[in-house]
């Protein structure tokens, strides 16, 4: 774990799945491990995380409760700084985070905590950086035969299949083909919360 936790890859999807629902430590390492498996998650960097993050305001820890013979948990929820920060590091990663990154795609992951209109206008910007992005990956050094530059098609078809999709996506955004939330009186989901 980094010196500082705040940098740790964990902490854009433990504030989402806290925004999502309070809980404590077990629980939000079974529900990162089980949404997402190529995370490398353990109970103890969790812990370790949410102690950081309440260090920091940006969660708030509730008073320890007893289920049955278990020993007490404390749950988390995130304050207003903490859905602050999630906001910011949902736009950083779809802003600046590369291509078919991990970053990138745990941005993706909780992007309904922006409000739409911001959401599809940053998508957008993400698919023209993309398009600049391209050219230089098609093209092919002089003497270097295609067969030793496969890499480099490969990369490019990411890179363009990943512009498209995010296109898609905000144009499903703004054509209100995605229930957003926030977007119905009384969800607060994406207007703030």
């Amino acid at each position: 774990m980094p010196l500082d936790a705040s940098r740790n890859s964990l902490v854009l999807p433990l504030l989402g799945l806290l925004v999502e629902q309070p809980a404590h430590a077990y629980d939000l390492t079974t529900r990162l491990r089980t949404r997402y498996g190529h995370l490398s998650v353990t109970r103890s960097t969790v812990t370790s995380l949410l102690k950081a993050l309440e260090r920091a305001g940006l969660v708030a820890a509730g008073v320890p409760e007893r289920v049955g013979n278990r020993p007490p948990r404390t749950a988390y929820e995130p304050t207003e700084a903490g859905v602050a920060d999630l906001r910011r590091r949902v736009e950083q990663g779809l802003r600046d985070g590369p291509a078919a990154s991990a970053d990138f795609v745990m941005a993706v992951a909780y992007l309904g905590i922006l409000p739409a209109d911001h959401a599809a206008s940053i998508l957008d910007t993400r698919a023209a950086r993309l398009d600049r992005e391209l050219p230089a990956l098609r093209e092919t050094p002089d003497g270097v035969a295609e067969a030793h530059m496969l890499e480099a098609a490969y990369w490019a078809t990411v890179v363009a299949a990943e512009a498209g999709w995010v296109r898609t996506l905000a144009a499903r955004i703004r054509s209100h083909d995605i229930d957003w939330p926030g977007a119905h009186p009384g969800d607060a989901a994406g207007s703030g919360a």
